[in-house]
């Protein structure tokens, strides 16, 4: 049996020419594209899209985004849209913007946003809504458009990343689809990545793109055999023979996530990348998605199943020990479940936990007993509220339980609504 190691990917195959309009991009905002005047003279930004079906490499290629842009000292902006947070209003606004602003004293703060402090600092959670009417919609757009103008210029040059764009609240969406054609006036270059088949009619902007991006987005193809063949042998060996890299091409149809976890399971079963172990690549493949993943899953034991349970109603950020209340977890029974689910490439991080792949996450959420789902929304509710997050973030796991007439959600739902409204999310 030859040696077997699962080595670190590093390549994005078959992605040479989105690279390139991303160096170019890159380029342009840093003002080294052209010779001549001084590098801020000649700063200036775009927008970029990538469109592909889930799990075609949109995230792995957006890390790169990141990498790349930080390498050449850009201020970096990042968020992620999730399945779960849809409905809960300017949450990739706060993701992208609040980081930047938090923490500073309020007299600096309102310093900084000027007269726009009341109007954008409750959408983006840096201060409590003022009683009153709630702010104009295209005022509260306008301020919005003041804060990443702002920070763009003070903190230039800026790249603004957004991955699962498809999945970002409907006001963020809005707000960010609007403004980002004025990204080539200003040194800030907007990077989304989304799934086209799922991008709401608020964000047609996103397809239809100015400047040099040719009016259209970079589409993402499956890998060919060849890709695939290189990616194999890059994770587990140059000694995974044809016929092997052939079959993984055949049962993921190129699809890198699903060839990067049937790499990880072909390492943990210790199989031989030979055309003798070729046959079994079928039956991993299957363990990769849907039934297989549950599967496998389920395999870790009760503890670490209720634990990714929790963590799949929570969404995205997920705080250990927010998740381990939300499951019924003690303290160390969270920390072992969370290993397991780490070693199984279902979670990753430490402080905060996420879901290896947005695939992941909708299996296990989908995988949750109706019943099961209702009651740990309805536990989630109550860790948030105990955690000081508010009625907003209660709101949206109470949405998806049966109160049937009980008074503390009620109140929690009224007072959500309040605070959305006097935030500026529409009624």
């Amino acid at each position: 049996m030859g040696q077997r190691v699962l080595r670190n990917r590093r390549t994005l195959y078959e992605r040479e020419s989105e690279l390139v309009a991303v160096d170019e991009a890159l380029a342009e905002l840093t003002g080294l594209g052209t010779d001549g005047a001084d590098p801020a003279d000649r700063q200036r930004g775009a927008l970029l899209a990538f469109a592909g079906r889930a799990g075609i490499g949109k995230t792995t290629l957006l890390a790169e985004v990141r990498r790349r842009a930080a390498a050449q000292g850009c201020t970096v902006l990042s968020a992620r849209g999730g399945d779960q947070e849809q409905r809960v209003a300017f949450h990739v606004a706060r993701q992208l913007l609040q980081p930047r602003l938090a923490g500073a004293p309020e007299a600096e703060l309102r310093a900084s946003l000027g007269s726009w402090y009341d109007i954008v600092g409750p959408a983006l959670g840096l201060c409590a809504p003022t009683e009153g009417a709630p702010p104009d919609q295209q005022g509260l757009r306008d301020g919005l458009d003041w804060v990443l103008t702002h920070l763009a210029v003070r903190r230039a040059p800026m790249v603004l990343v957004l991955d699962d764009a498809h999945w970002a609240d409907p006001e963020s969406l809005g707000w960010l689809a609007a403004f980002a054609p004025r990204a080539e006036q200003l040194p800030l270059l907007v990077v989304v990545a989304y799934r086209p088949d799922e991008l709401p009619e608020h964000a047609d902007a996103f397809r239809g793109l100015p400047g040099r991006a040719g009016g259209r987005p970079h589409d993402l193809e499956p890998l060919s055999a060849d890709a695939v063949a290189g990616l194999v042998r890059e994770s587990l060996g140059d000694h995974a023979d044809d016929a092997f890299c052939h079959e993984s091409w055949a049962v993921t149809s190129g699809n890198p996530f699903e060839i990067v976890e049937l790499t990880a399971k072909v390492h943990d079963r210790g199989l031989d990348p030979t055309e003798a172990g070729a046959p079994l690549l079928r039956d991993l493949a299957a363990a990769v998605k849907g039934s297989g993943l549950i599967a496998r899953l389920e395999r870790l034991g009760p503890s670490a199943v209720r634990f990714a349970w929790a963590c799949a109603v929570l969404g995205t950020e997920i705080h250990p020990a927010l998740a381990a209340a939300v499951a019924g977890l003690g303290h160390e029974e969270a920390a072992d479940a969370a290993d397991a689910l780490r070693g199984a490439r279902i979670l990753t991080g430490a402080e905060t936990l996420e879901f290896v792949h947005p695939l992941i996450a909708t299996a296990v959420y989908r995988a949750i007993p109706p019943a099961t789902r209702v009651a740990l929304h309805g536990q989630a509710a109550w860790c948030v509220t105990d955690d000081g997050q508010g009625a907003t973030a209660a709101a949206r796991h109470l949405l998806e339980t049966h109160p049937e007439g009980d008074a503390w959600v009620v109140r929690q739902l009224r007072a959500a609504a309040g605070e959305n409204l006097r935030a500026g999310a529409p009624d």
